[in-house]
């Protein structure tokens, strides 16, 4: 990426495993792609309805910065009705996906060389996205062994004077873990005791398979030191709508409404729009979905189980399987190679995750169980699986 005109922190950018994902699929027709998490369901009929009937009758207008004043209404009715959490209208903004969420608030946090801890195996962007608003990512690594639950002693042993805050993810990208109330109750405890700020991204909350998720945000003093990031794209099937929210003490919300102003100003209307019926129609969009993810999550278990030198953890949450792939003897970049031209199935290199992923592939059961029996069998007949 070296040129002239490119900004020279950018000369040794790599693209990631997922940048190239669309490169893979141009190359066979026949792909089955186990590899983002972009839900194969569309968009609720109904949501796009009214959401077209709302742009014909005008709603292709700026919003309020913060953003339409009825989403924002819905959002503290959700929390409220959900997890009995109280929020307003001035701890709320509606946000351009989770991406551009996380984004503002770490610009709006960090100073120069401040430290952001991340468990990994980690969401990919979020090293980067840390780099870019000048901070340091500092990775706690997670085992399998351990459930992938963070271990709180090595987390306070990594805490600096420089520490601002540390992102949680559960239930889980990659891994599909989701912590446990002690895991979170311990997370609480050492952000209180060291004053930092836990960035919660929670965007996979309805996705927790054995218990009910609960926001870390709800504990005891937690609201005034949590920063959520949420998102439409996961429970509602509207990856394409780029559309999220962010909930915040008032003083950071106002901080990134500042920061936005020069990047997206505001969301856009019509998606704000599709996000308000979208969670009044919560009840009949997300549980049919969620058990449907959870279904097919528990056949790729079974199925992984039954192919030799392939194991992966008992499914909790998300729509994501971490399969160990080390008695293959191959790393996560060589088996990723091999799954591809050999079974045409895409799948992501653990590595790509974080340098504790190595030995891992994730896959995304985003498609049917139809499209998932085929990908299984083409794995089951490489040549690695019938020595």
């Amino acid at each position: 990426m070296k040129h002239r005109f490119i900004a020279k922190r950018y000369w040794n950018a790599v693209t990631t495993p997922m940048g190239k994902v669309a490169d893979f699929i141009r190359e066979h027709d026949d792909i089955i792609n186990l590899s983002l998490g972009d839900p194969d369901f569309t968009t609720h009929e109904k949501v796009i309805q009214l959401a077209f009937e709302d742009a014909k009758n005008g709603y292709t207008h700026y919003t309020d910065s913060l953003g339409d004043m009825e989403l924002r209404q819905e959002i503290i009715r959700f929390c409220k009705d959900v997890y009995n959490y109280e929020t307003s209208l001035n701890e709320i903004m509606v946000v351009v996906g989770a991406c551009h969420g996380m984004h503002l608030v770490l610009e709006a946090i960090l100073d120069d060389g401040d430290e952001v801890i991340v468990p990994e195996p980690y969401f990919t962007p979020y090293k980067s996205q840390i780099e870019l608003s000048r901070g340091k990512c500092v990775t706690l690594e997670t085992y399998e062994e351990e459930g992938f639950q963070i271990n709180v002693e090595k987390l306070k042993s990594l805490i600096t004077n420089r520490t601002k805050a540390i992102i949680i993810n559960t239930p889980n990208n990659p891994t599909g873990a989701c912590y446990s109330k002690t895991t979170l109750e311990s997370i609480a405890n050492v952000a209180i005791e060291n004053d930092i700020l836990v960035i919660a991204d929670d965007i996979y909350g309805a996705f927790s398979f054995k218990e009910p998720f609960v926001p870390i945000s709800s504990f005891e003093g937690m609201k005034e030191r949590t920063i959520t990031i949420g998102s439409f794209s996961k429970d509602y099937a509207m990856t394409g709508w780029r559309i999220g929210y962010v909930m915040a003490p008032s003083y950071i919300i106002d901080c990134i409404r500042d920061i936005n102003e020069g990047i997206t100003y505001s969301a856009p209307s019509i998606s704000q729009r599709a996000a308000l019926y979208a969670m009044r129609m919560r009840n009949i969009i997300t549980p049919p979905m969620v058990e449907e993810y959870k279904k097919r999550a528990y056949y790729a278990y079974e199925r992984i189980k039954g192919i030799s030198k392939l194991s992966v953890l008992e499914p909790r949450g998300t729509f994501y399987m971490f399969v160990n792939i080390k008695e293959t003897g191959l790393n996560s970049a060589e088996f990723c190679q091999r799954l591809l031209e050999e079974a045409h199935v895409l799948a992501i290199p653990g590595n790509a995750f974080g340098k504790s992923g190595e030995g891992y592939i994730r896959i995304a059961c985003t498609v049917d169980v139809d499209q998932l029996k085929t990908a299984f069998d083409r794995i089951e007949s490489m040549e690695i699986f019938r020595k």
